[in-house]
């Protein structure tokens, strides 16, 4: 199964880095705009495209500073994968694509963690550039 993969050099402490991938909150930061958070239990959706996507994920290890697992529920291709980006089922055009806008995702929580805002990648009715 194909795996997504990057290595992004963040110029931050791990306590700095770990509440933009740790929770709802922090995924709005760089990520997506609109996102939903489920208390207690802490499952979060995010929407795209004025939630004509919408994916669910699910915490299944988070312990601060250095981990943050989290599984992916819903989605045609994602669904099962973790955010690792680990054990897609096929290498197809979408997981291509997958890994090209993962890049930018690399590079948004760095500058988050550094202290610069830029914002998540995904409003609510498009891309943010």
């Amino acid at each position: 199964m194909p795996d997504i993969k990057h290595s992004i050099s963040i110029g931050a402490e791990p306590h700095l880095v770990y509440p933009l991938v740790a929770s709802g909150q922090g995924f709005t930061r760089w990520w997506a705009s609109d996102v939903t958070e489920e208390m207690p239990g802490g499952n979060v959706e995010l929407g795209f495209f004025k939630r004509a996507t919408v994916y669910s994920l699910k915490p299944i290890q988070l312990v601060a500073p250095r981990q943050a697992h989290w599984l992916c529920q819903t989605g045609k291709e994602w669904a099962g994968t973790r955010l690792t980006h680990a054990d897609w089922q096929p290498e197809t055009d979408y997981f291509v694509s997958c890994t090209t806008v993962w890049g930018e995702l690399m590079f948004r929580i760095k500058a988050a963690a550094e202290g610069q805002t830029p914002g998540p990648l995904f409003i609510v009715t498009g891309l943010a550039y």
